[in-house]
């Protein structure tokens, strides 16, 4: 638990080396005390500071309040989610298909992962200079090239053709004003960065919450599914998809937890089921989330803030199978909750809220959460496997139908057999949006398939001409397969175009 803390302080705490740029041009003399990205990299201590900053990124998509927060941004694009915090814009604009780009959950989006990638090409320049054992530079260096691969998946899938940036950039850089790239040149890039990530000798598990082995090759089975799909349908990745997932399945690193509990529970961070999460610790940077999810000032909960961001459609919280576990109260959503001021009473919530996100002793308590956001779990991974093989072989093999059957049996839903490869390309999608909901997975899983979800029909459509159960007289159209790229960075570069449709 020290180690683990120690790295959440040293996140906190970043080197000014990784967040500015010298100020040294703009003095008379030179002020030898003062640190410069040409004098600071000396020491395998300065190494580890830039990769610690490069974590720092993922901390403020989770930040959540009476403006909404970042991460809801993909969860209302998929039209399960539903909300009562009304002054939160930014919601609205995505929820009721009236998006435009000066949605500031987009632009915090693009802004926060290109500064992580800002961070990894210079930890990437400056760290091979560093006179350090070379098994420990190549591991940060592996970190360095596993978080720009990060960085860059989400922001191709939510942009679209972006510009590709692999050195770090000052007033006099050619890349100050770039041009797009095509999504093809970015998962270039990505698949690059990741298999160079995997020659390196960082573990299959990290119990502290850094890079490990496991998560370079759970992002890179994710990046290779999604190349399989849409826009790229480069279906021979399937095989290659099928192939890495299996190597975390066969690695025996993870398992799935026994009970849901165990996916909101503090003491369970970084072990059993999780691959790879945004760290925090309660009273040094707490969880930043609870806000969002908590119902709109019913006192439930010791957080001042109450805010309503989000919590599930009817329809989608009644679209489980019969009798599956998750569907359960106070497993993946709750509709009552005890009263802050009396904990022997309770109150009807008045909408299936988000439990599995739910920070008890927090919310009770503390407010101060301890928990941490998930960005991989090893049911992402058996479901991946599952869908990636069933492409790949032309129908469900016994691995696959293992895969998915050991997600089902822990729900305590009966197992598939016996389907043909479409009825199981649907059933292991259908899976997908029902074990990871609200993980910030179902609207990329949407873009790739080309497909959105019908709560009420149990069924897949056609993504463009859908409609969300709550916007029956407004269909999706081809331009929500991507998000618009921000007013500011439009107006600051003259290169970019903007996504069709914006």
């Amino acid at each position: 638990m020290k180690t683990y803390k120690n790295f959440i302080r040293t996140i906190v705490v970043l080197t000014a080396v990784s967040l500015t740029f010298s100020c040294s041009d703009f003095l008379d003399e030179e002020d030898e005390s003062n640190f410069t990205t040409d004098t600071y990299f000396t020491k395998a201590e300065h190494a580890e500071s830039a990769i610690n900053g490069i974590y720092e990124p993922l901390v403020p998509i989770t930040n959540s309040g009476f403006g909404g927060g970042t991460w809801l941004m993909l969860e209302f694009a998929t039209g399960l989610a539903n909300t009562s915090l009304g002054q939160a814009t930014n919601i609205y604009l995505v929820k009721d298909l009236i998006n435009n780009s000066d949605n500031g959950y987009g632009s915090s989006f693009w802004n926060e992962y290109y500064t992580g990638i800002s961070r990894a090409n210079l930890a990437i320049e400056k760290i091979p200079e560093i006179n350090m054992d070379e098994t420990e530079k190549q591991n940060y260096l592996a970190e360095a090239k596993f978080f720009r691969a990060y960085y860059y998946f989400g922001l191709v899938r939510m942009f679209g053709n972006i510009p590709i940036i692999t050195e770090s950039v000052d007033l006099t850089s050619e890349q100050l004003y770039p041009e797009q790239a095509s999504a093809e040149a970015v998962y270039d890039l990505i698949i690059s960065d990741l298999t160079d990530a995997e020659n390196s000798s960082l573990p299959w598990r990290d119990e502290s919450g850094r890079v490990s082995m496991g998560a370079i090759k759970t992002l890179l089975a994710d990046v290779y599914l999604t190349m399989g799909g849409f826009p790229l349908q480069k279906t021979e990745n399937f095989q290659l998809a099928a192939n890495k997932a299996k190597e975390v399945i066969d690695s025996k690193q993870y398992t799935i937890f026994d009970s849901y509990d165990d996916l909101h529970n503090p003491a369970t961070k970084n072990t059993g089921e999780y691959i790879f999460m945004t760290q925090f610790a309660a009273n040094i940077q707490s969880g930043n989330w609870q806000p969002a999810i908590l119902p709109y000032n019913l006192g439930i909960s010791a957080y001042s803030a109450q805010t309503g961001g989000i919590f599930s459609t009817n329809e989608f919280a009644n679209s489980y199978e019969a009798d599956d576990k998750r569907a359960k109260e106070k497993e993946f959503y709750f509709t009552s909750y005890s009263l802050e001021a009396d904990r022997t009473d309770s109150v009807n919530l008045g909408a299936p809220y988000i439990f599995k996100h739910f920070d008890i002793q927090a919310n009770e308590e503390s407010a101060q959460s301890d928990l941490n956001w998930c960005i991989y779990r090893y049911a992402d991974v058996l479901l991946m496997y599952a869908e990636a093989a069933n492409e790949a072989e032309g129908a469900p093999s016994t691995d696959a139908y293992d895969a998915i059957n050991e997600i089902r049996q822990r729900a305590e839903v009966p197992d598939l057999s016996g389907l043909s490869q479409a009825d199981f390309r649907e059933a292991v999608r259908i899976e997908r949006i029902h074990e990871l909901s609200f993980e910030n997975k179902t609207w990329y899983d949407m873009a790739r398939w080309r497909q959105a979800y019908n709560p009420e029909t149990n069924e897949l459509e056609d993504f463009v001409g859908h409609h969300f159960t709550y916007l029956p007289n407004k269909a999706l159209t081809e331009r929500e397969l991507l998000f618009p790229i921000p007013t500011s960075e439009m107006q600051n570069n003259p290169n970019l175009v903007q996504n069709q449709g914006y």
